[in-house]
């Protein structure tokens, strides 16, 4: 049986092929965060010299890809990507995600949103049936954290502070558990319209537009319909 590290890698390895078609002189490619992007960022090491560059949606992967002796890229100095290739904490079958688990939400969302695809790579377990089992992530200005919270609370929410811990943007997070999520990308502009909300970690308004899961018995694709 295939460990779990071993499925992130399976899952890793599909993106590659996926992507390799489009690699060129030209090619920017969208990076996430988190330990199956890390396995993405290795293997893209191998086409070092035949891109571009990179854009990294956290200063932790930015880190890795030039550690790998790949260009990282400012997004304001990137006009157009084919693919942002990431992960995520929970996928269904629409393919709207939760994302944040590594707290780096605002700018997933955000290079992620560039990118004419988003491939999220994941095992298996991420895939479920609704949404909400995986507390959602919500970036908040420090100060509004209390009226967040409260507002948050409303909504059937009971959201914790993320301890000791500060975004790459200097906001906190607070992990909101107990939610019932029906209609994602309703919930989604609801919280993200809260005053003090930088973004949550809904994925659902603009999802992923290929799932590759990683499985026992190999990789499953899913396509957005």
């Amino acid at each position: 049986m295939l460990t779990q590290q071993e499925l992130k890698q399976q899952a890793a390895d599909a993106a590659l092929a996926l992507i390799e078609p489009l690699i060129g002189p030209d090619v920017v490619i969208g990076v996430g965060t988190g330990s199956t992007a890390d396995l993405f960022i290795d293997g893209l090491a191998r086409f070092k010299g035949r891109l571009r560059g990179t854009v990294a949606s956290s200063e932790r992967s930015a880190a890795r890809l030039a550690g790998h002796g790949l260009a990282v890229l400012d997004l304001n100095d990137v006009t157009a990507m084919p693919v942002y290739v990431d992960g995520a904490d929970e996928i269904d079958a629409r393919l709207h995600m939760i994302k944040g688990g590594g707290g780096a939400l605002t700018r997933e969302k955000i290079v992620a949103s560039v990118a004419e695809r988003f491939i999220c790579i994941a095992d298996e377990s991420k895939l479920v049936e609704r949404l909400g089992g995986f507390p959602l992530p919500v970036e908040v200005i420090p100060m509004a954290r209390q009226a967040v919270a409260r507002a948050l609370a409303a909504l059937g929410g009971q959201p914790r502070l993320r301890d000791g811990f500060t975004t790459d943007n200097g906001n906190v997070i607070l992990d909101v558990a107990g939610l019932r999520i029906d209609d994602a990308p309703a919930l989604e502009a609801a919280v993200n319209n809260l005053p003090g909300v930088v973004t949550c970690g809904l994925f659902a308004r603009a999802g992923a537009d290929v799932a590759l899961l990683a499985t026992q018995d190999g990789v499953r694709r899913l396509d957005r319909a």
